[in-house]
């Protein structure tokens, strides 16, 4: 099968959604200028460099209490902040109550039952026992091609490890089941994983 997806693709749902898989899942928290706080799920989410360390997520739809973003870029744009929470399977129905297109007042948090903790380097709260949380400064925010389709690109300024998921000195996404996006309603979970050399060192 071969499409143009300016074509479209014929099929019941988009094949391009579940393409590239499996994606890591950013779940962002992020706190308005007003205080309210809000938590939601990206799987256009991944770290893009090493030094600094930073991060991506990328928003691809809007809300009408929002304009031409949700909540989390709203935020984002005021005040400058983010924090990426790495979502177990053991939160996956949490973080999947988040995910709703809920009221901009709504505290995710306090929606889905999620115990939070205030940043140590940000103006801004992280889930509470996630296995590890990144907290970030904005670097810029890319407007992409198409309606409502921004990229978040931020500097990673503190980083928390759960204790448990660190091992002989190794953070270990077998510890504690890492959740990754499929595509459409689907995900998978990393529970064991191999090591390779590289040519060369």
């Amino acid at each position: 099968m071969f499409y143009r997806p300016q074509d479209g693709h014929g099929l019941a749902h988009n094949p391009f959604n579940a393409i590239v898989a499996p994606r890591p899942i950013g779940w962002i928290a992020t706190r308005g200028a007003d205080g309210a706080e809000n938590l939601a799920p990206y799987s256009f989410f991944n770290a893009v460099a090493y030094v600094p360390p930073q991060v991506m997520f990328a928003s691809t739809s809007a809300k009408p209490d929002r304009g031409d973003t949700k909540d989390s870029v709203a935020n984002i744009r005021e005040t400058g902040v983010f924090c990426v929470n790495v979502v177990e399977y053991a939160m996956r129905d949490a973080m999947n109550q988040t995910s709703g297109p809920w009221p901009r007042e709504t505290d995710e948090f306090a929606h889905a039952g999620i115990d939070r903790v205030a940043c140590e380097t940000i103006p801004c709260s992280r889930v509470a026992g996630a296995p590890a949380a990144l907290e970030c400064r904005v670097t810029q925010i890319v407007t992409l091609q198409g309606a409502a389709n921004f990229a978040v690109f931020g500097e990673v300024m503190g980083i928390h490890l759960r204790d448990d998921c660190v091992i002989d000195g190794v953070f270990d996404v077998t510890r504690f089941s890492l959740l990754a996006r499929l595509g459409y309603r689907d995900y998978a979970v990393i529970r064991e994983s191999f090591t390779l050399d590289r040519p060369g060192e």
